[in-house]
This record gives structure tokens, C-alpha cells and sequence, in this order.
């Protein structure tokens, strides 16, 4: 379907008498047809429609033969009324934008509301009569439509009332689809008459059409209006370029076919051979089109290492319509078996539509010579949709008519996710300035991707969107508590921009219960929320917009981290005490000798232990398996028997060292340290290794107010969201290359952030839990 190209309707034949006798029918002229079916309709009872009317009502019958072409009449005879006297800049009547706009949305196939609506959009707006007055003859529904295409005063928007306009037309648009339909025809037609405003204006308004309604309407599928859009946009901002393009255009038209419309006959006979009914046609390019082509082979180099020319399947492509969907693949079978296809250029958008419910099979094939030609494949109703977007589709059914539907079923164009997004994000936005760059950068896309969550959720995005839009598109709430994301089953940084098709899975923290306590008292416990680097990554107003706001609401706090001794434990004197307490561990053999517990695998009780003399008569005590200690033995050094004492307590309380691995995110160590602190355990040291691949490891000394506390500590660390891991260290075996200390620990293992290259588990206690958040055995 083409639109006629930018002809005003003044000065055109407006009725079959002006027109004449093109073509004889019979022995009556179509002039006297024309009369006699005046005379039928007179005859009928029906009123007389104007002379002005009648090519649109020719081209309204093709697709609406029962239409009501007295509602039609009234409208054109109020609007003719209204805005007699009113000329355009052109020098034309007034009257003749309406007309010409109702003629775009008659040929897009509009239904008759939405001409009547049409025809009277520019009323209330620009001459005396009111809404009031439109819904009192025509009804509520086009006195809705013809409100949402009227603009806002300047006198009482000033700068904003350009902004202000547009967020009252898509606020209009959620409930109406047809509102913004209007408002594209409208642009259009103003867009062909261009030529009449001044320089300044004309790339004012061709700037805001390409930022703003072009991208509206493929959103809303009507490439026919987006192509011609695109044009006159080129034409009036780039118009050196745009006159090469045409030039290269008008000189191909010219020559003979001898590349495509060949290979549309051979393809088409060999459908035919098969039994697959087919229409095959070339499809030229608008000159938009071929322009990004052309780009395209300049910048790629030829076999001779110089960029390419144009080439002659460079100027359209092969549109294949076929009746039914499975005759859409049987069409791709004989194409990629009868040619050669191209790796990577096959895309199946008929069983995964696009955002715009467009839908077709693109391919491409390599001819015989070499030459490349791209082919699309759809049934008839694919290709009306493709075409013409949600026009296609009819009128909105009443309010009454569509209480039983789904309310969360956001499949319909009227209401596309895209739009429900874009509605939801405006409200936010108050200022006028902030609404305008976040509309325009929403719109900047010039496509949208689909992910699918593991959990089987489709996801529309705009392209180069990440996983921080992913996740706030799921919900504020999942977007504020999420702490890593898996796409394509490998853990990435949220960061990362998703493609077309990923498979995602969006990781976050349980949902926090209780209070804690901060400086300013006790407070509901909450998720641990998004980062200011968040920003950054966000794509989306959605994302930005609600992190933005949860960053208003929460300043920057500084964790209370309770350290040092434990509420179990006597606070230290100013001054030493003489007081003696038994060791912890006793020695076979050794009685009284000093014990040193080792830092670098901080034995506890029950440990499995085991002694080794060092210098000074004292003994070393590791955990059985300890990498330190078995190179003490390796060394030459005797392996004492050693056992706990139940009543012997070391001078500084039993101290462990604990590893918690985690998926990196805001506030991990102010939660790990509360856990801790909530478990009545100090800590004496804390190490934070940089983040690796998305994750980071926590290393603590914690001193425990009795040994049976480790096992309940190790369970509160893990259920710290993000944490999959929390385990005891050991010094890692270096094959000797390092050397206990005098008093017994590897002086390197604590603190060493890359070095640790394993870590032991403690027998008394190893809880896992993988990196998605799934529990491993709890021993």
C-alpha cells in the first residue's frame, strides 16, 4: 500500500461530474454513473454528501462499505463552518488541511470515528467552537480524540507548552490509540506543505518529527507514514544528500531490471511448481532506506580494499505474501534450498513479532553471479499490519465491550507495554525540561529487543538497554533489591547490555524483615538499594527515574559496626592483671609449656588439632590438615599430641577467621557486619578483597564469646543476601616455598587478598549456597 505522495487536494477534481468521462463502462460515462448514484442515494432517503467529500468517501467505502456518511457530512459541513476565512500559509483554504489529513487516515483504512474526528481536530483549537460542543453533536468519543490533538496555549505554557502538548497526547494515547494515529496524519500532511514555513521553522519541526513522531510511528507499526516521515525529514535537514540519493534513484528507475524482477519471476514459478500460492513483487526502497544502504557499502571495503558503489539489489528487496503462516516457511524452504542462504541474515518475526506486532521471515540469498538479494515472507494480514500498524486492526471496541478481557494482558497495540512504560515513567517527571530529554532519549532507539527471563517472561527493551533496566522493568521493587544478574546462564556484571533473545535471570536479595539499628535510632529493616553507580548503566527513564528517587530518599549512611570484645566478655583494664587462665589446649608429654593457637587457621574447639615445637620451648597449635602446619612437619619438626582443655580459655578469647564469598553490591559489608554484631560477636580485623568477576570475598576475625557460637555465626553470615559461601581459611600450601613464624602461623596468610588460592571447611560447620541463591548441604 502506498499513500499518495504530497499533492494538495485544492485544485483537484472533486466530484465525478468536475472529472469527467475518463473511461466509458458500457454505454454509460463514469460522469453519468456518478449522477445516477446521486440519484439513488437521494432516492434511498439518505442525505447528499459535499462535492469536497466524495474522493474520500470513494476510498473510506474500500474498506468500510457500510459506513455512515451522514455522520461524515456533518462533521465536514462544522469544520468548513468553523474555519471558513482561515487560510493556510500556503494561500489555500483553511479547509483543506482537515480534508487532506481524513484523506491519509481513509487510505490507512481509519474508521469513520476517527475520520469524524479527523475532520474536526483543528476546531476547538483554532476557531470558536468548543468541546463542549463537539461532544454534544458528535458524542464523547470524538470530542476525546479531538481534545488529544489539541495543543496547549503558549500564553499559558510559555516555553513548556511544546512538552506539555506532547505528555497530554500520550497521556491521551494510553486510553486512545487513535489520538496519536490523528496526530501522525496531521504532521504529515503539514510535513508535505513544509516548503511554505520559514527556514528556522522548517528544521524546528523536522527535528522534533525525527525525535519524537517518527520513532512514534514504528512504534506503532505504520511504516507507511514512517517512511515518508523519514524523507521529507532527510530532504529538509540533509537536502545535499537527500538529492544524491534521489539522483542515484531516478537514474536506476530508468534502466532496465535485470537483476530482481528476473529472480521475482524464477521464484515465483517455482512456487508455483511446488503448489505454494504466491504473490512475488519487488519492493523498492524509500530513499531513507537506500541511503542507510548506501552508507553501509561505503564503509565496508570491496575485494580491491576500496570502499563499495551501489549495487543493483541494493535499490529494493522481494516481498513474498502468501495466504497462510505455515506457507511462510514452506517459502523460506524453497528459497534456501533452490539458493544459497546467508549465515546470520535469517530472522523469524513471524513466530516472534516484534514490539509493533510486526511480523514477517527476512532472508537472504546468494544468486548465481554472487549477487546478494534479501527476501521477505508474510501472509496478507501480516502484511496489512506491517503496513499500516495498529490502524490495521480497527477501532478500539466500547469501554463495556472489553470489561470480561484480561486486565494484565498488555498484547493489544492499543495499550503497548512500550506505552504503558512510557506513561508510567511521565508521571514522574514533572518539570517540563526533564520530560522532553527523557522522552526524546526513550525514543532514540531505533529498535527494541526482547529478553526472556528463566522464569519463561518476555521483556521488551529498547536497544542497548542492561541488566539495571531489566531488572526495574520487572518491578521497583526487584530493580532496588537486585544484587547480580545470569544471562545466558553465566553470572555478568549489571552493567552489561543485552542482546536480542538473551535468556536472563535477575539476582536479589531476600526481602528484609525487622529493624536494625543506626545512629538515629531503629529503623524497618529495607533492601539494600541501588548504587549512585547505577546511573551510569541505566538506559532507561524508568530506571534512572526510580533509582534517582531512591537515592533522594536515602542518604548516604555509615554502618555501625560494633568491634572488639563481645557483650560476653569483660571489658579490658587500663592496666595488666597478673590474673593467669588456663591454657586452651594441653600437651602430651610438654606440661606448662606456652601454647600459641595459630592465626592462620584459627583453631576452635572441637578442632582436630595438632602440636609443633617452635623456638622459646613453646608449641604451635593448627587444625589437623592445616597446609602451615604440615610444612612445620615436613620440615623435620615432631607432631605433638595435643587436646583441648574444656575450662581453658585463651587471653584473648577463642578467635576465628572467617571467608564469606559473595556477589558484589552496595551495603554487603554494612550487612555482613550486622550479622556478625547481631550474633553477640566481635570483630577484631576485616579485609575486603577487590571484586573479581562480579564477585568479592570478605575475610573477618571475629572473636567468639564461647565456641559453640561458630556454627550459628557461619548460618547468620550465609543468610546475608548475595553471600553462596562461608567457609574457615587455611595458609595454602606453597609446596614449602614459605615458613612458619617464630609463633607458629604463616606470617603471609593473613590479610593476603589474590594469594589464597583454596580455602579449607571447618568440620564442625560448611554451609554453601551457589552463586543464584539456591542452599547447598549444611553440615
Amino acid at each position: 500500500m502506498t499513500i499518495e505522495a504530497g499533492q494538495s487536494l485544492t485544485g483537484q477534481p472533486t466530484s465525478a461530474r468536475q472529472a469527467g468521462a475518463r473511461r466509458p463502462l458500457g454505454e454509460l460515462g463514469r460522469a453519468a454513473l456518478g449522477r445516477a448514484g446521486r440519484a439513488a442515494l437521494l432516492a434511498t432517503g439518505r442525505p447528499p454528501v459535499p462535492d469536497a467529500l466524495e474522493p474520500l468517501v470513494r476510498v473510506h467505502r474500500e474498506h468500510h462499505p457500510q459506513a455512515d456518511l451522514g455522520l461524515l457530512a456533518r462533521a465536514y459541513r462544522l469544520a468548513e463552518a468553523s474555519h471558513r476565512g482561515q487560510k493556510r500559509k500556503s494561500g489555500g483554504p483553511y479547509i483543506t488541511h482537515p480534508l487532506a489529513v481524513t484523506m491519509i487516515l481513509a487510505q490507512l483504512g481509519a474508521g469513520t470515528t476517527t475520520l469524524v474526528a479527523s475532520l474536526l481536530h483543528d476546531t476547538v483549537e483554532d476557531t470558536e467552537l468548543t468541546l463542549d460542543q463537539v461532544s454534544a453533536g458528535f458524542g464523547p468519543e470524538v470530542a476525546y480524540l479531538v481534545d488529544g490533538v489539541t495543543k496547549l496555549e503558549k500564553v499559558d505554557f510559555g516555553a513548556a507548552a511544546e512538552a506539555e502538548t506532547f505528555r497530554k497526547m500520550l497521556v491521551a494515547t494510553g486510553d486512545d490509540v487513535r489520538v496519536m494515529v490523528i496526530k501522525l496524519a496531521d504532521r504529515l500532511h503539514n510535513m508535505r506543505t513544509i516548503r511554505h514555513m520559514k527556514p528556522a521553522s522548517q528544521v524546528r519541526i523536522a527535528k522534533v518529527t525525527r525525535d519524537v513522531l517518527i520513532p512514534l510511528a514504528e512504534r506503532l507499526g505504520i511504516q507507511v507514514l514512517k517512511a515518508e516521515l523519514e524523507d521529507i525529514v532527510f530532504a529538509t535537514l540533509h537536502p545535499e544528500e537527500h538529492a544524491r540519493t534521489r539522483a542515484l534513484m531516478a537514474g536506476h528507475e530508468g534502466e532496465p531490471d535485470t537483476l530482481l524482477a528476473p529472480f521475482a519471476r524464477l521464484l515465483a514459478r517455482q512456487l508455483s511448481e511446488t503448489g505454494v500460492a504466491a504473490e512475488v513483487t519487488v519492493r523498492p526502497r524509500h530513499c531513507v532506506s537506500l541511503h542507510r544502504v548506501l552508507l553501509k557499502r561505503a564503509a565496508a571495503p570491496g575485494p580491491d580494499g576500496r570502499p563499495q558503489g551501489p549495487q543493483p539489489a541494493d535499490f529494493g528487496r522481494l516481498l513474498v505474501v502468501v495466504e497462510e503462516n505455515a506457507d511462510c516457511y514452506a517459502v523460506l524452504g524453497e528459497l534456501h534450498t533452490c539458493w544459497t542462504p546467508l549465515p546470520g541474515e535469517f530472522k523469524d518475526f513471524v513466530a516472534a513479532p516484534k514490539f509493533n506486532l510486526y511480523q514477517s521471515l527476512h532472508t537472504a540469498v546468494a544468486l548465481s553471479g554472487g549477487t546478494v538479494v534479501e527476501v521477505l515472507v508474510r501472509t496478507r494480514r501480516m502484511h496489512e499490519v506491517a503496513e499500516t500498524g495498529v490502524v490495521a486492526l480497527g477501532d478500539p471496541e466500547p469501554a463495556g465491550a472489553v470489561q470480561d478481557a484480561d486486565e494484565l494482558d498488555r498484547t493489544d497495540p492499543a495499550r503497548p507495554g512500550w506505552l504503558s512504560r512510557l506513561l508510567e515513567w511521565q508521571q514522574e517527571t514533572p518539570d517540563p525540561d526533564a520530560f522532553w530529554s527523557a522522552l526524546t532519549a526513550d525514543l532514540a532507539g531505533d529498535r527494541e529487543i526482547t529478553v526472556v527471563t528463566e522464569s519463561g517472561e518476555t521483556l521488551q527493551l529498547r536497544a542497548g538497554a542492561t541488566c539495571v533496566d531489566a531488572a526495574y522493568l520487572l518491578g521497583e521493587e526487584t530493580g532496588h533489591r537486585c544484587i547480580g544478574a545470569r544471562v545466558n546462564g553465566r553470572l555478568t556484571a549489571l552493567s552489561t547490555v543485552l542482546q536480542d533473545g538473551d535468556l536472563l535471570a535477575v539476582l536479589t536479595e531476600a526481602v528484609p524483615t525487622g529493624t536494625v539499628l543506626t545512629e538515629d535510632g531503629p529503623r524497618p529493616a529495607e533492601p539494600s538499594g541501588p548504587a549512585p553507580e547505577w546511573l551510569a548503566h541505566a538506559r532507561t527513564p524508568a530506571a534512572r527515574l526510580a533509582i534517582e528517587r531512591w537515592l533522594a530518599d536515602h542518604p548516604a549512611r555509615l554502618p555501625a559496626v560494633r568491634t572488639g570484645p563481645s557483650s560476653g566478655q569483660p571489658v579490658p583494664p587500663a592496666h595488666r592483671t597478673t590474673e593467669r587462665r588456663p591454657a586452651p589446649v594441653a600437651v602430651a608429654g610438654r606440661p606448662g609449656a606456652p601454647v600459641r593457637l595459630a592465626r592462620c587457621c584459627t583453631p576452635v574447639p572441637p578442632d582436630e588439632v595438632a602440636g609443633y615445637p617452635i623456638r622459646g620451648g613453646a608449641v604451635a597449635v593448627h587444625r589437623t590438615g592445616c597446609p602451615a602446619g604440615e610444612r612445620m612437619r615436613a620440615a623435620g619438626r615432631a607432631e605433638l599430641e595435643v587436646r583441648w582443655r574444656p575450662e581453658g580459655t585463651p587471653a584473648a578469647g577463642h578467635r576465628a577467621t572467617l571467608r564469606a564469598e559473595a556477589l558484589n553490591r552496595p551495603r554487603l559489608l554494612a550487612d555482613l557486619t550486622a550479622a556478625i554484631s547481631a550474633e553477640d560477636v566481635g570483630i577484631v580485623s576485616a579485609e575486603v578483597e577487590p571484586p573479581q568477576e562480579l564477585r568479592v570475598r570478605h575475610t573477618y576475625t571475629v572473636e567468639l564469646p564461647e565456641p559453640a557460637a561458630l556454627p550459628a555465626l557461619m548460618r547468620a553470615m550465609l543468610k546475608v543476601s548475595g553471600v553462596y559461601d562461608v567457609s574457615r581459611p587455611q595458609a595454602p600450601d606453597t609446596g614449602g616455598a614459605r615458613h612458619s613464624g617464630e609463633n607458629g602461623d604463616d606470617r603471609s596468610a593473613p590479610g593476603v587478598g589474590p594469594s589464597w588460592g583454596i580455602h579449607g571447611r571447618s568440620t564442625a560447620f560448611s554451609g554453601h549456597r551457589s552463586p543464584d541463591g539456591t542452599r547447598g548441604p549444611e553440615g
